[in-house]
């Protein structure tokens, strides 16, 4: 689905951001590190904060809004996709919470090819810059517990 106007495309991003919401505060009720249970948590709680900009957002203050670089790791790309499960170990649960934020960012890096509206360009290029901060998060949780204990 590719949004057609700001008001579907705010739309869609509240679908995608409460989704995020449930499966992170899922991981944090199912990890046993507990590290991870409070930055699953963190990381609900930041999906969160998407919401509330999305309900809040104003086209009109959009060039107010700036972008950063954001570095990618990459090391999601390397590996296979999985469903969740309550008994997944947590190499598998960070695979998987990275493989989300790795299509989250797709789609939206996608969206911000065909959109001619600055205003929604812009919310792309911010939800991509998100989801881009919260998959590095985890590539480097997945780099220094398990990358670096094999």
């Amino acid at each position: 689905m590719e949004p057609k106007d700001l008001k579907q495309a705010i739309q869609f991003a509240l679908d995608k951001e409460h989704e995020a919401v449930d499966f992170y505060t899922k991981c944090s009720s199912v990890t046993e590190r507990p590290e991870m249970k409070d930055a699953f948590l963190e990381m609900a709680e930041e999906e969160k904060k998407h919401v509330r900009m999305l309900k809040n957002f104003k086209p009109e203050r959009v060039e107010e809004i700036k972008l950063k670089k954001i570095p990618d790791l990459k090391i999601s790309d390397y590996l296979v996709d999985m469903d969740f499960s309550a008994d997944m170990s947590y190499q598998d649960l960070l695979i998987l919470a990275m493989k989300r934020e790795e299509a989250s960012v797709k789609l939206y890096k996608n969206f911000t090819q065909y959109e001619s509206d600055p205003a929604l360009l812009k919310l792309f290029q911010i939800l991509a810059q998100e989801e881009l901060k919260h998959k590095n998060r985890l590539q480097r949780e997945y780099d220094d517990y398990i990358l670096r204990d094999n």
